[in-house]
């Protein structure tokens, strides 16, 4: 009988047929089997790489958070100006404000004079916050990320911070050294990139301490 059918019909049941298969096999089975492999085997990635502490989530260790607090001053605005809050380990600067909607990088130029004034002035801010010299002031420490939202700072500028979140924190220097060393990322393979320092982490292991 169907082979009396005209065969532009064959062909839409042809059609049709291969349709459901590579919608059933594409669109259901194979979304299910790599969400199965990925819960298993990568179950933290798979659901956000959250951070926790006290059971809550706070947080995802893939994305950078501003650590500030109000400074009881207002711009010409009339909105509180935030700064940095000594209690925590700060972050690289972000162009987004570490915005996961809008990752991004400023767009200037190295030698953009606007540029310029601003690492300068984050450099004094972060010279004056950690009480030492502008020039021990780690060049991470002043520029953005191209992504505006990496939680990753250099050791040397954790390790600048430590003394400072020790005694705001009334915490011995070395348990918050140990610390920093427990939140470390070596190079990846050991010899591709630098060794990183996760701020997420290592206040999440801040606060739960």
């Amino acid at each position: 009988m169907a082979s009396n059918l005209p065969g532009s019909v064959r062909q839409f049941g042809v059609a049709l047929r291969a349709l459901l298969v590579f919608t059933a096999i594409l669109g259901i089975v194979y979304p299910l089997v790599m969400t199965g492999v990925a819960q298993a085997v990568f179950h933290s990635n798979a659901n956000g790489s959250v951070v926790k502490v006290d059971g809550k989530d706070v947080a995802s260790d893939l994305i950078g958070q501003a650590y500030t607090m109000d400074s009881g001053k207002k711009d010409a605005d009339g909105n509180a100006i935030m700064v940095a809050d000594p209690k925590w380990f700060q972050t690289r600067p972000s162009a987004v404000d570490y915005d996961g909607m809008g990752s991004a990088a400023s767009q200037y130029g190295p030698n953009n004079p606007d540029l310029v004034k601003l690492i300068e002035q984050r450099r004094q801010d972060v010279a004056k916050l950690e009480g030492v010299d502008p020039s021990q002031v780690p060049p991470d420490a002043v520029t953005a990320s191209g992504s505006g939202l990496d939680p990753a700072i250099s050791p040397a500028y954790a390790a600048l911070q430590v003394n400072r979140v020790a005694r705001e924190r009334g915490l011995p220097v070395e348990k918050v050294q140990q610390l920093v060393k427990d939140n470390t990322k070596g190079r990846t393979l050991g010899f591709l990139g630098e060794p990183t320092v996760n701020v997420v982490t290592l206040n999440a292991a801040l606060a739960a301490s």
